[in-house]
């Protein structure tokens, strides 16, 4: 996870998806690993990483959108509360996988 969290810091996800999960997912799975719940993990540290800087791509194109007055810097200090939200959220499914993988058992089994 901190490796793909690190990849997104320079890299777009179809790059990492392409490239980490094949190498990954068989050893994962091979591990024992629900690899529902780590898609979603993957998928979250993809998408907090993105809003991360130094490189984070969701804040330039944030910096794109904004008024012509708005510096990166201002971009970067706005993106901490949802950085901060974003990690809580990693967090929380990491600590209990069921909150990711109790819909699909559900509508599956």
């Amino acid at each position: 996870m901190l490796s793909a969290f690190i990849l997104g810091f320079f890299l777009d996800w179809i790059e990492i998806t392409l490239i980490v999960l094949p190498l990954i997912a068989p050893v994962i799975s091979s591990l024992g690993v629900d690899i529902v719940w780590f898609t979603v993990m993957f998928a979250v540290c993809l998408q907090t990483s993105f809003i991360t800087p130094p490189v984070g791509f969701a804040l330039f194109y944030m910096k794109g959108v904004a008024p012509k007055g708005i510096a990166i810097t201002q971009v970067y200090k706005g993106v901490i509360p949802f950085v901060l939200l974003q990690l809580i959220a990693v967090w929380v499914v990491f600590q209990w996988p069921r909150i990711v993988t109790w819909l699909p058992e559900v509508a599956y089994d």
